[in-house]
C-alpha cells in the first residue's frame, strides 16, 4: 500500500486531469511510473521466454493507452490502477494475437499464474489468449470475481485496495477471489 498523502496526490492529479488539466498528466507520471513498471515486470516475467515486450514498453503502451481516452473519470490511485491493469491486459492480448497472427506462427504467449493464483502449478504456464477468454466467460457469470481477479493478478492490488476499488468489503474480496481462482484453474487446466 502506498503513502496516504502521495495517494491523495495521485488523486487530485487524476481529477485535475480527469477535468481537463493536461499539465496534470505531466506531474502524475513520475508518481506512478515506477509502480506501474513494477507490476508490468511482475507481468513479463510470467511471459514464455523469447518474449519482446519490455516492462517500459509495456507502460508506455499503457500511457498511451490512457492518453488517448477522452476526459477520464477517474476518482482515486486505485481507480487509476484498475484501468491501469485492464490496460495492461488488453495490451498482452493484443501481442499475444498478433504472435498468434505472424505468418511463421509464433504461437502463443504464456504467462504463469504462479503464487497469484496458486490453484496452478508453480511453473505451470497459461496462454493469455485462454485466460483472456476464460475471463470473458467469468466476467458473463459474475462481473465482479472477474474484476477481482484482474484488480489482484493484472494490477497487483492487495485485498483492501480491491475492496476500497470496488466498494465491497475485504471479506467479500477474499471470497469472490477463492471463487474465481477454483473457477479459473477449472477452465484452465480443462
Amino acid at each position: 500500500m502506498t503513502d496516504p498523502s502521495r495517494a491523495h496526490e495521485v488523486t487530485g492529479l487524476l481529477l485535475s486531469w480527469g477535468q481537463g488539466d493536461a499539465a496534470a498528466l505531466d506531474r502524475l507520471v513520475p508518481l506512478v511510473y515506477d509502480e506501474l513498471r513494477r507490476v508490468a515486470r511482475a507481468h513479463l516475467r510470467r511471459e514464455a521466454p523469447g518474449h519482446v515486450l519490455q516492462a517500459t514498453g509495456l507502460v508506455h503502451e499503457v500511457f498511451l493507452r490512457l492518453v488517448d481516452v477522452n476526459r477520464m473519470t477517474v476518482t482515486s490511485r486505485t481507480h487509476f490502477f484498475a484501468l491501469s491493469a485492464r490496460l495492461m491486459r488488453q495490451v498482452l492480448v493484443d501481442h499475444a494475437r498478433r504472435r498468434r497472427a505472424d505468418k511463421r506462427g509464433g504461437g502463443a504467449t504464456v504467462i504463469s499464474l504462479d503464487d497469484r493464483i496458486p490453484a496452478a502449478a508453480p511453473d505451470a504456464g497459461v496462454d493469455v489468449l485462454a485466460l483472456d477468454e476464460a475471463l470473458q466467460e467469468l466476467s458473463a457469470l459474475d462481473s465482479r470475481q472477474c474484476r477481482v481477479v484482474e484488480l489482484r493478478f493484472f494490477a497487483g492490488l492487495t485485498s483492501p485496495e480491491v475492496a476500497e476499488a470496488l466498494g465491497v468489503s475485504v471479506a467479500t474480496v477474499e471470497r469472490e477471489w477463492a471463487m474465481a481462482k477454483a473457477w479459473l484453474h477449472q477452465r484452465l487446466s480443462a
